[in-house]
């Protein structure tokens, strides 16, 4: 790779702003592209189509080739690591994810940390094709579910939950909880590390469920487990960025910033930028954070709040994106209108 090929989108990430502001959004490669619904169509099931390099790929760069986005993110899914550990993952059409639970101990132990990092081999080639595929200028941005929000589905045993049964856990069973999070973090520290010997140039941690939480058992069940999975991945020698993404941290933002040691943070719709500004260093990246909704909705209110976004965070690193992911039915006009804000305003 040359050398003297900027990408904005990792410069932001290293404490440097950029003008225009690089932009990405999660899910953007999903079932609001007609081109996905195509190519998912392939595959025999959703897992197959995770694990097949070859389409993985395409998912993966069906938004660059579109929209041109700074940064592509790896398709894959969370749970993969949960069906790497054996825990029986599947996805039902209108229901979701169905996991095998956990036994009462909490222990994820019944495959070995090396043979579950094995068994996610296609993703490291899916990885490994983006790169060879992917601009030079653009991020590649790999990624894996934070310890809680894996841990919940292994707790629980399926998505569409109101989360009470895990939460109960926390308060219950904090031993075993401490447990299944620390297996959580030693498999998914192997397997994101494997991604950026595979090329990802930076890594995201996805702690989705992370709202609703006291700040004593926020510190327990998300604080700790993301420092000590920033920390093992240093320890196997991972140098590239990482984004934290404590989606409904709210006021406990700050001390995960502080506690946590990642490179930047992934802010929720509900933060406000003045909160932000006022608590995090003037000089550390965020990303984020319009609302999902109002990109479904479009419209001039939308158009205001873009510019407000960028305004906001115009004197520190910023890398535009959503407070959640692209929903299935965002008209593909509203994320072009978007993106037309963002470039024409560095004009």
């Amino acid at each position: 790779m040359a050398n003297d090929v900027t990408k904005p989108l990792l410069d932001v990430l290293l404490g440097n702003r950029h003008d225009p502001v690089p932009v990405w959004m999660m899910r953007q490669a999903g079932r609001h592209l007609p081109e996905y619904l195509e190519l998912r169509s392939r595959a025999k099931n959703f897992l197959d189509f995770c694990y097949t390099p070859s389409l993985a790929t395409e998912a993966t760069l069906q938004p660059i080739e579109r929209y041109d986005m700074d940064g592509a993110i790896l398709f894959a899914d969370i749970l993969l690591v949960l069906d790497a550990l054996g825990q029986g993952v599947r996805f039902e059409k209108g229901v979701g994810p169905i996991v095998e639970p956990v036994e009462p101990g909490g222990r994820l132990n019944k495959v070995p940390v090396q043979t579950a990092k094995e068994r996610l081999s296609p993703v490291y080639e899916t990885v490994s094709r983006v790169r060879d595929k992917l601009d030079q200028s653009k991020t590649l941005i790999g990624f894996a579910g934070a310890p809680w929000t894996v841990g919940l589905y292994a707790i629980e045993g399926r998505g569409g939950t109101d989360k009470n049964t895990a939460r109960l856990w926390a308060h219950e069973n904090p031993a075993g909880l401490d447990l299944l999070l620390d297996d959580l973090v030693e498999v998914t520290a192997h397997y994101m590390a494997a991604q950026a010997e595979a090329g990802v140039d930076a890594l995201m941690m996805f702690e989705s469920w992370a709202e609703g939480l006291a700040n004593d058992v926020f510190e327990q069940i998300i604080v700790q487990p993301n420092r000590k999975l920033v920390s093992r991945l240093r320890e196997l020698g991972v140098d590239v960025p990482i984004i934290g993404f404590p989606r409904g941290a709210g006021t406990m933002l700050p001390a995960y910033v502080d506690a946590t040691a990642v490179n930047a943070v992934g802010l929720d719709t509900a933060i406000s930028p003045g909160f932000v500004n006022r608590e995090l260093p003037d000089r550390f990246p965020v990303q984020g954070h319009l609302d999902p909704l109002l990109l479904l909705a479009g419209g001039e209110k939308m158009d205001r709040r873009v510019i407000e976004l960028i305004e906001a965070y115009r004197d520190r690193p910023h890398i535009f994106n959503l407070g959640h992911g692209v929903l299935p039915e965002t008209p593909i006009k509203n994320v072009e209108r978007v993106l037309e804000i963002i470039r024409n305003r560095a004009k």
